[in-house]
């Protein structure tokens, strides 16, 4: 076993550096390492005459003084240790970039939440404060809007009757009574126009439309300002004045010729002293003033709903994107959680094998073998037994050796060195 100290001697001199001892070993010092285990096992092997048993514990007693011897370099060690410092480095940089990783998750998902609290916030302040988010409407419209939609139903019921039954009297019908009612609410005007043929129902019927879509046109205006929507807006005043007035002509005219006494005749005069004449024009014309304010105010009412609405809309579709992305965050947070586990586990692993003992597998059995070699040549050189003694003992020695190996688990191994964690 002095042969084993002489060599760690060897490379325990402080004149020499320690990075590189293995590397930088000469071909003599290989050569005198390989002589000095042969010679061991040789002159082992001719004073215990080959015997297998004894061969067993040279080899036992080998090991031991090679792995104690091992565990007392520390220089050695050292070097044997680097590449897990340096593989520990790494996992100590990555496991930093996952921390940071980590707290910038964290950081978005605490604002992403921030976020959705504070969009469900916006969501019920809206209806009272329109005006922080900058919506020009009312606090509170719905009610205004469903009475103004049920002022405008009646409303609209009478101007369609009015509509028909004027236009089919002041265009289709013969009279037979004087009665201003019964020219302006004819009760079978809509029926008797599709007796009359599909033309005339198709223009008794549309005409309560063409009066309604000139009220929304009024209200399309009325949300532009200035001077040539004030204009548009006198022109379809002054169109729907003029229609008003030739219905309620044609009536008047028609009425004064059921009356008629012989020797007068109807003129505009007649008609503009005609107080039927006048309230035939105001009837209609006043009504669908009404009917068309009504209208505006109703649609301005909804469409203050509707930029509610829309607001809540939009921050709803808002939140959805936001709680996606927050699930996203979660998911990489748990993926980041797992990873910094795992790499701290890996710290925790390759810092037990720094704290305990490699062993250099290559190197042990390189002396082994040369040992090993040296106690069969005395064998096969220095016993005069018979070939067939010989033979047995060789055997029994092979079992010893395979039988080490094995118990040591170094049989058929492809790496280098043997990590003896510290527990």
């Amino acid at each position: 076993m002095e042969a084993i100290k002489n060599l760690f001697k060897l490379k325990n001199n402080p004149d020499i550096n320690p990075q590189k001892e293995i590397v930088e070993d000469t071909e003599e010092a290989r050569e005198q390492i390989r002589i000095t285990y042969y010679q061991t096992g040789y002159g082992a092997s001719i004073k215990a005459s080959g015997n297998p048993v004894t061969f067993g514990v040279g080899l036992q007693n080998l090991y031991n003084s090679f792995e104690n011897l091992c565990r007392k370099q520390l220089n050695e060690q050292q070097i044997l240790k680097q590449p897990y410092l340096e593989q520990q480095e790494k996992k100590r940089t990555e496991l930093k970039k996952r921390e940071t990783a980590l707290s910038i998750y964290e950081d978005q998902k605490e604002t992403s939440q921030k976020k959705i609290d504070d969009l469900r916030f916006q969501m019920i302040d809206i209806k009272q404060n329109p005006e922080t988010y900058g919506i020009d409407a009312d606090r509170r419209p719905k009610a205004q809007f469903y009475i103004g939609l049920i002022l405008l139903l009646p409303i609209t019921i009478y101007l369609f009757v009015f509509y028909v039954s004027a236009s089919y009297s002041a265009f289709f019908k013969d009279f037979e009574t004087s009665s201003l009612t019964a020219a302006i609410f004819a009760p079978n005007a809509l029926s008797n126009a599709i007796s009359d043929g599909w033309l005339e129902a198709v223009f008794v019927g549309t005409i309560p439309f063409v009066f309604m879509g000139l009220g929304y046109l009024v209200h399309m205006f009325q949300k532009t300002k200035g001077v040539s929507s004030y204009l548009k807006l006198a022109g379809l005043f002054i169109l729907t004045f003029l229609f008003d007035v030739i219905l309620a002509y044609l009536i008047e005219k028609k009425i004064f010729d059921f009356e008629r006494v012989l020797g007068e005749s109807f003129s505009p005069s007649t008609a503009l002293q005609s107080v039927n004449f006048w309230g035939i024009i105001f009837a209609g014309f006043i009504v669908y003033i009404i009917w068309g304010l009504v209208f505006d105010f109703v649609m301005k009412e909804h469409e203050n709903v509707d930029k509610i609405k829309a607001f809540i809309n939009a921050r709803k579709e808002e939140i959805k994107n936001t709680l996606l992305n927050k699930e996203k965050l979660i998911t990489n947070l748990e993926t980041i959680k797992h990873e910094i586990t795992s790499i701290k586990g890996d710290i925790t692993e390759l810092q037990s094998k720094i704290d305990g003992f490699i062993f250099p597998v290559k190197e042990y059995l390189h002396y082994h073998y040369q040992y090993k070699e040296g106690w069969y040549q005395a064998i096969n050189s220095e016993l005069k037994f018979p070939q067939k003694q010989l033979d047995e003992v060789r055997d029994k020695c092979e079992e010893v050796a395979q039988k080490h190996l094995s118990e040591l688990k170094l049989v058929d191994i492809d790496f280098q060195q043997l990590v003896f964690s510290k527990s």
